[in-house]
């Protein structure tokens, strides 16, 4: 099924309440809708891309890039995390995510973002552009990944700008041990 009405926009703070209901439904739970809804009001995550998917009028799925940066600088360039990706699920499968994904980076470029992270599907980040083991290129993750799922954590290059390497630490919501234990590593 091809979605001939899909069109994607970045959200405001109006849409919060869509937001929350597209990833609560995305994941069948509200965990993830709870930490969106963190993540937009932390302002350690600024500046963020927020992007909305709507078939004709029906929201769909949802991506969130957080600000990232080099753990124990005073300065970091910019750099963005993807989390998390939703897609209701009547509408996976169907290229909703990676429209969104591809919107989100271009997005990323015009703000001027060098880099974006994802910890995620080893199947399915690579198609857009992600390439694994970002630790074994010089960007270990805010907590330790296990070495069997460590190609999990995925880098994107945005621009030709050589930034250095480190130690990723994500905004502030992000940042905590809980959004890093296993149940991330097995997406």
């Amino acid at each position: 099924m091809t979605h001939a009405n899909l069109h994607i926009r970045e959200t405001t703070t109006e849409d919060l309440d869509t937001i929350k209901d597209v990833v609560t439904r995305s994941f069948g739970y509200d965990k993830e809708a709870m930490l969106v809804a963190e993540l937009l009001a932390d302002e350690t995550a600024a500046p963020v891309v927020s992007l909305l998917a709507f078939d004709g009028e029906s929201p769909i799925g949802h991506v969130l890039f957080t600000r990232a940066y080099f753990d124990g600088a005073e300065e970091s360039p910019m750099m963005h995390i993807l989390a998390p990706l939703a897609v209701i699920p009547e509408c996976q499968r169907q290229g909703v995510g990676g429209q969104l994904i591809t919107t989100g980076l271009e997005r990323l470029k015009e703000l001027g973002s060098h880099v974006a992270f994802v910890l995620g599907h080893l199947e399915y980040y690579p198609k857009y552009g992600f390439v694994p083991g970002a630790e074994a290129q010089g960007y270990p993750a805010p907590y330790p990944i296990p070495a069997e799922v460590a190609d999990y954590w995925m880098i994107q290059r945005l621009s030709e700008q050589n930034i250095g390497h480190g130690k990723i630490r994500c905004c502030v919501e992000l940042n905590k041990p809980q959004h890093w234990r296993d149940e991330e590593s097995d997406r």
